[in-house]
Order: structure tokens, then C-alpha cells, then sequence
């Protein structure tokens, strides 16, 4: 039995079952469709945004409900719960949207944070370069001071939400010279001239996941839209990062957990040899390794949610959660396919889109390799 976690209470356990219904009722029904073209409805998001679900962490001022991060906690794992990757619900609202309510002045704050807690606007960040992934420094996007604007130049790729997106947090040089300590943070509006999008990118995973280029052509940036104070973006990166990288850990801990209910099912109705697949003790070992690490795994993130709950989460700690639970999403996919044999390479599995989806946890938000270097540090 599962060690019982202690984070939620009656309201949260009500408001589980109304986010379970949703992904069940309007998501997980369509997913496949999403997959096929390459992005979610947008529909969608104006649906998620009427009941409640996006920027619920934002001041009811904004347009949110106020509400603390154990509501964004529940709707990761009950859209991880339905291999729901296609959604850029946590991106927009647990990234984007508290990098405008911690650093934006009031009109950023009142002109975005509504409009995207409806889903009337859908937020983006834009960090990742052709030529700069995990490393900041190799930014070469430009963001030049004239007059009363700012003219960024360059491009970015990889942007989840990009092709959706109506307004992106653009990582931009100010002051190439000081390599990352001279990066700062913009908010671009999709309807600024100069700014264009390119396609859905084909991935090997997230099938259904927005992702696209974004390109820069001296858009005209007016100085209000800037985040924070001009070459203090690095910072405000580092302070937002632990919490982006936990929301890895709960999906890929949440996500490991579907897939072992999953395959469980699978090898007590699959035969072989006149008898249960469960029945042989390889299967039932393999089971019982990765069911205990799984455990293993929920423990220290819901201890690194109490952290974070407590404004004690620090980034090595975040950085650790990262890494480990993502390579272990990746163990249980790929012993859960094996698990499942011929029909595990099969699409219409759900563990085959998990698996598929599952690989670049390990990548995003910082490579594990950036986060084992950032965890060296503190030794």
C-alpha cells in the first residue's frame, strides 16, 4: 500500500475530483485528435479558464482564485494521470504567469494576468536559441534601447505554447558584454510588427503539445514591457527556476504512477504460457522494484511541495527532484513497455505515448546533466 500523503484536505479532495472529471470528460477524449494535428483546441483553454483551472495561484485582483500551489500540484497529476501532454496549462500558468505578477509593473499585471486566467490570452516563455539550450549565457538575442522602446532581434525555438501563444516572455541581451548578467525580460505581444511564428514542430513525444519557432524582426518593445529592472532577467530566472523544475518532478512521479496502474492491469488480463503475465516472478519483482522507488519518489517531492509551501525550497534541492524523478519516469515507461511486449511499440497504448512523451523530462528545464552540475556546487 502507498504511504499515505498528508498535503491535501476536503476542499482540495473536491476540487481533485472536478479537475479528474474535466481531463477524463473534455481532454482525454480528444487527445488523440490533438495529437494528429499538433496542437490543442483552443476552445479548450477558455474552457479550462471558466472553471477555474488556469492561474489559480494568481490574486482573485488578477483574475485568479488566490489559491496556493497544492491546486496547481493537483492538476498536474490528474492531467499526468491521463497521459495529458498536450496541455500548456502549468507552463502558462505557474511560469509565465507569476513572472509577470512577481516582476511586472501594473500595466502588465492588469492587461495580461485577466485575459490569461480566463484563456482569453495564452502565455509563453522564450528562452531556448538554435545556438543556446541549458546555457544562458550563449543567448545572442538582442534587445537594443530606442528612445522610449526596445528593438528585439533574433529568434527562439522549442517555445511550448509558441504557435498559441498572444503574448511571450522573451530572453533578450541588453548588455551583450556581461553575458548573462546583462539579460533582460520582455513581454512581447503576438500583435507587435515584426514578430512571427513558425509551424507546430514535429516531435518525437508531447505529439500533441504546441511547440514552435518564434522570430524576432526589430519588434518595437515599449520600456513598459519589461520585466523587472533592465540586465537582472538572469536573476529573476534563478529565483523562478525551483518551481518550474518541481512541477517536472510531480508530472514525471504522477505520471510513473499512471503507467504502473497501467501495466499492473495489463499483466493481471495478458496470458502466456497458460497463465497470468502477472504470475511469473520477473514480472512481479520488476513491479514490486518500481513500484517501491515510484514511493520512494512521491515521499521527497510532496516533502519538496511542503518546502516550497514554506518558501524553503531552495534550488539545489529543486534540481535533485528534477533529475531523479525524470530519469526514473523514463525507467518505469521503459520497463513498462517491455512489460507490455509487441503491443507496448503499439500508438493506441497509452503506455506507448507515455514512454514516447516521457523522454524529454530529461532535457527541458535545464538538461539532467545541467542539474547534477548545479547540485555539485553546493558540495
Amino acid at each position: 500500500m502507498a504511504i499515505q500523503r498528508t498535503l491535501f484536505n476536503e476542499e482540495l479532495d473536491l476540487f481533485r475530483d472536478t479537475a479528474r472529471r474535466f481531463m477524463e470528460q473534455e481532454v482525454a477524449p480528444q487527445h488523440g485528435r490533438w495529437e494528429e494535428q499538433g496542437y490543442v483546441d483552443r476552445e479548450l483553454w477558455k474552457k479550462a479558464g471558466a472553471n477555474g483551472f488556469l492561474c489559480s495561484s494568481m490574486p482573485e485582483q488578477y483574475g485568479g482564485a488566490g489559491a496556493d500551489k497544492r491546486y496547481s500540484l493537483v492538476l498536474i497529476e490528474e492531467g499526468a494521470r491521463v497521459n495529458a501532454t498536450g496541455l500548456g496549462f502549468g507552463l502558462h500558468s505557474e511560469i509565465v504567469a507569476p513572472y509577470l505578477l512577481h516582476y511586472g509593473n501594473d500595466f502588465i499585471k492588469q492587461t495580461y494576468l485577466p485575459k490569461m486566467a480566463s484563456g482569453e490570452m495564452i502565455g509563453a516563455i522564450a528562452m531556448t536559441e538554435p545556438g543556446a539550450g541549458s546555457d544562458l549565457q550563449g543567448v545572442r538575442t538582442s534587445a537594443v534601447r530606442d528612445g522610449e522602446d526596445y528593438l528585439i532581434d533574433g529568434s527562439k525555438i522549442f517555445i511550448t505554447n509558441g504557435w498559441h501563444c498572444d503574448l511571450v516572455i522573451v530572453v533578450a541581451k541588453t548588455d551583450p558584454g556581461r553575458g548573462a548578467k546583462g539579460t533582460s525580460l520582455f513581454v512581447v505581444d503576438s500583435a507587435m510588427p515584426g514578430f512571427t511564428k513558425g509551424k507546430p514542430l514535429k516531435k518525437a513525444g508531447m505529439k500533441a503539445q504546441d511547440t514552435a519557432e518564434l522570430f524576432f524582426d526589430k519588434v518595437r518593445v515599449p520600456a513598459r514591457n519589461l520585466l523587472g529592472q533592465e540586465n537582472n532577467g538572469f536573476i529573476y530566472l534563478m529565483q523562478e527556476l525551483p518551481w518550474e523544475r518541481l512541477q517536472i518532478a510531480i508530472a514525471a512521479i504522477a505520471s510513473a504512477e499512471a503507467a504502473l496502474g497501467w501495466t499492473t492491469r495489463y499483466c493481471r488480463e495478458r496470458k502466456a504460457f497458460g497463465q497470468e503475465i502477472m504470475q511469473f516472478q520477473n514480472t512481479r519483482f520488476t513491479l514490486a522494484e518500481l513500484t517501491t522507488e515510484v514511493q520512494i519518489g512521491r515521499v521527497f517531492v510532496d516533502r519538496c511541495i511542503e518546502l516550497l509551501l514554506e518558501d524553503k525550497l531552495d534550488a539545489a534541492t529543486a534540481s535533485m527532484a528534477k533529475y531523479w524523478c525524470s530519469d526514473l519516469q523514463f525507467k518505469v515507461m521503459d520497463a513498462c513497455v517491455q512489460l507490455h511486449g509487441g503491443y507496448g511499440y503499439m500508438w493506441e497504448y497509452p503506455i506507448t505515448r507515455a514512454w514516447a512523451d516521457s523522454r524529454v523530462q530529461r532535457i527541458y528545464g535545464g538538461t539532467n546533466e545541467i542539474m547534477k552540475e548545479l547540485i555539485s556546487r553546493t558540495l
